[in-house]
């Protein structure tokens, strides 16, 4: 997940290193859940737990310096729109197959709503999101269809958020 960071510029990896080192309180050279959700932007998130698991590529409950730089370079205000997208992807891709499943749209949009809306209200939305969304039939939204859903203003709005997280002034 992210770009290569062996293209990150030098300069970058030295902000991410000092707010990576002000986010790892006990010094272990990871950041737990609770260290990671000192980042303002991820505090009252909904989906903290998602945003976690994408930056934990290993799987092992922890963002080491090289995930949390691989994450952070995926939406930085430099870093390039398709990979934001893709970001923004993964958190609905829960089995990382590369596709949104009925299911996974779900579990995803349960954890932003909350109980202000029934189960079968959501799953109502859910399937006419699928069926809105799903272009060639295989009951599961693709990148590209994705992409084409949320169309040029939500995904300037997702973009702008994802780039507010990775702002110097932290």
């Amino acid at each position: 997940m992210g770009q290569d960071i062996s293209q990150i510029d030098s300069n970058e990896i030295q902000k991410m290193l000092q707010k990576f080192g002000k986010l790892d309180e006990d010094n272990s050279g990871a950041l737990s859940a609770k260290e990671f959700m000192q980042i303002p932007e991820l505090t009252s998130n909904p989906l903290v737990e998602r945003v976690i698991d994408i930056f934990d590529s290993d799987g092992n409950g922890e963002v080491d310096f090289t995930e949390f730089i691989r994450g952070m370079n995926s939406f930085a205000s430099k870093g390039d729109t398709q990979y934001k997208l893709r970001f923004a992807f993964n958190i609905y891709d829960i089995d990382k197959d590369g596709y949104i499943t009925n299911a996974e749209l779900f579990h995803v949009l349960k954890m932003m709503v909350g109980n202000n809306l029934l189960d079968e209200q959501l799953q109502q939305v859910v399937d006419k999101t699928m069926i809105y969304s799903d272009k060639d039939g295989d009951q599961r939204i693709s990148f590209k269809e994705f992409c084409d859903a949320i169309g040029p203003s939500l995904r300037e709005d997702i973009i702008n958020h994802l780039n507010k997280i990775t702002s110097d002034d932290r």
